[in-house]
């Protein structure tokens, strides 16, 4: 199979996961999180790169103190990411309550050592499953919680 092929392949997964997470998984997801029902899924809040406005993604985040860890599945593929690489500074919805931060993709971080430090082994196995690009993502979270 050539890189070529692969890529192919790759990006129709992505326009296909991408389809069923936008219409059918993500509306309910993001009620959950922002109820704060659904642990470990937090509400990410960036700015539009092209449109400013307030974009919500739910994602599985993993907390060690002040810093938050998500792996995006798709990479800089997914919206929320080239969003954040844009204006890297967000707000995160953990249980009902804002906070700000500051959001990075780190390129060197060991993706699979990441996942096994969430202690999830279902949400371990649908990343890997439905990912094409997996990509490590820091929170940076302030001290504070945000405004409403």
């Amino acid at each position: 199979m050539t890189d070529s092929t692969e890529t192919d392949a790759a990006a129709r997964k992505r326009r296909r996961i991408r389809f069923v997470q936008h219409y059918f998984v993500n509306p309910p997801v993001r009620l959950a999180a922002r109820l704060g029902v659904v642990p470990g899924v937090v509400l990410v809040e960036t700015k539009g790169r092209r449109s400013g406005r307030k974009r919500r993604t739910p994602v599985g985040m993993h907390l060690e103190g002040d810093t938050g860890w998500v792996i995006s599945e798709q990479g800089r593929h997914a919206a929320y990411v080239r969003n954040l690489e844009a204006d890297p500074k967000v707000r995160v919805c953990i249980g009902r309550r804002w906070h700000d931060a500051h959001a990075e993709v780190v390129p060197d971080d060991d993706v699979d050592a990441r996942l096994e430090s969430f202690g999830r082994k279902s949400h371990s196995k649908a990343v890997r499953k439905f990912g094409t690009d997996l990509r490590s993502v820091r929170f940076d979270l302030a001290s504070d919680p945000g405004d409403e």
